[in-house]
């Protein structure tokens, strides 16, 4: 099969799944007690104000008009305007997304940083002490919640040492120092847990290329243990370990609302826990269908790169 064939294959299936993601949060926001509109109105509500806010936000037609209006206009990249501060979606997604990406790259940079010498070392160790060692410390790191982590790097790396800010955001491109000194925090405590949960399987990766022939051939033939490492069983491991690397890529960039809360991020998983919140029904559906777009393109870069690591492997 070629690129381009591939290529619109999985496309028409990402669409697909987008058309089913839109349909099961649509339903089940609407499913959820409570008067969204009200709750936008707040202090403001007259029943004018009330019957004008339905209409203009469609809520007093049918759910399957409303759904079918919205996935027209969403097409478009229209995704309608917040209930609570009448600001278009699209625009407020797109200003929050460079904050979550930025996170996002930080903690998987900071995750591949540990994880893959980590999980080799230990492989390459099984069965002694410093492979013990590395196996719980990873299993600690996967059960500590990443809020208790967030909270104690705070503890450590703010009120102790007093050597970063324990929340805000300042952009890549406007300052590039305050940006770093305001992302390490959150980006650490997202690597961590992205590290520990990889780490694990880079190390059964190694293990599982470590017991083929192949590699028993290498070094039989006298070549050295690092030549054998690098060039027959960490590279023919990187298989799973893209698979998973896209995994946490995907998602660091959906799930990571609890750390953005934590340190008052201004990404798009606190936007989500304030429209949440507040039932702002454009907000929320434009952020999960932005998300599995996200997710999706995510998961495709992962395939195509898997016939870049592998060119045994065909696009399929």
């Amino acid at each position: 099969m070629t690129v381009l064939a591939f290529l619109a294959r999985r496309l028409a299936y990402s669409l697909v799944v987008l058309v089913g993601v839109l349909i099961v949060v649509f339903a089940l926001v609407h499913l959820v007690p409570g008067d969204p509109v009200r709750l936008a109105l707040g202090t403001r509500y007259t029943p004018a104000a009330y019957e004008a806010l339905r209409e203009a936000s469609g809520l007093n037609e049918p759910l399957i008009s409303q759904f079918f209006g919205y996935l027209g206009h969403a097409a478009t990249g229209n995704l309608g305007v917040s209930f609570r501060n009448g600001d278009p979606v699209t625009e407020l997604l797109l200003d929050r997304l460079p904050a979550t990406v930025s996170l996002a790259f930080v903690g998987i940079v900071l995750a591949l940083a540990i994880a893959l010498p980590a999980g080799v070392y230990s492989a390459l160790r099984e069965g002694r002490a410093s492979d013990a060692i590395v196996r719980i410390t990873s299993q600690f790191g996967v059960s500590v919640p990443d809020f208790w982590l967030g909270i104690l790097l705070i503890s450590l790396f703010s009120t102790v040492l007093g050597w970063l800010p324990t929340s805000g955001y300042r952009p890549l491109l406007e300052d590039p120092g305050g940006w770093l000194r305001h992302v390490m925090l959150p980006g650490l405590t997202v690597g961590l847990v992205a590290a520990a949960i990889m780490t694990r399987y880079v190390r059964s990766a190694v293990l599982e290329v470590s017991a083929m022939g192949y590699v028993r051939t290498a070094r039989s033939k006298g070549l050295p243990p690092r030549l054998v490492t690098m060039r027959h069983t960490v590279r023919n491991a990187l298989v799973p370990i893209l698979t998973i690397t896209g995994i946490q890529v995907a998602t660091i960039l959906s799930g990571v609302i609890v750390v953005e809360v934590v340190f008052a991020w201004p990404g798009l998983g606190r936007l989500v826990f304030n429209s949440v919140a507040a039932r702002d029904y454009p907000v929320i559906q434009g952020a999960v269908l932005l998300m599995a777009v996200l997710f999706l393109a995510v998961n495709l870069l992962v395939d195509l790169l898997y016939a870049v690591v592998d060119p045994r492997i065909r696009l399929s």
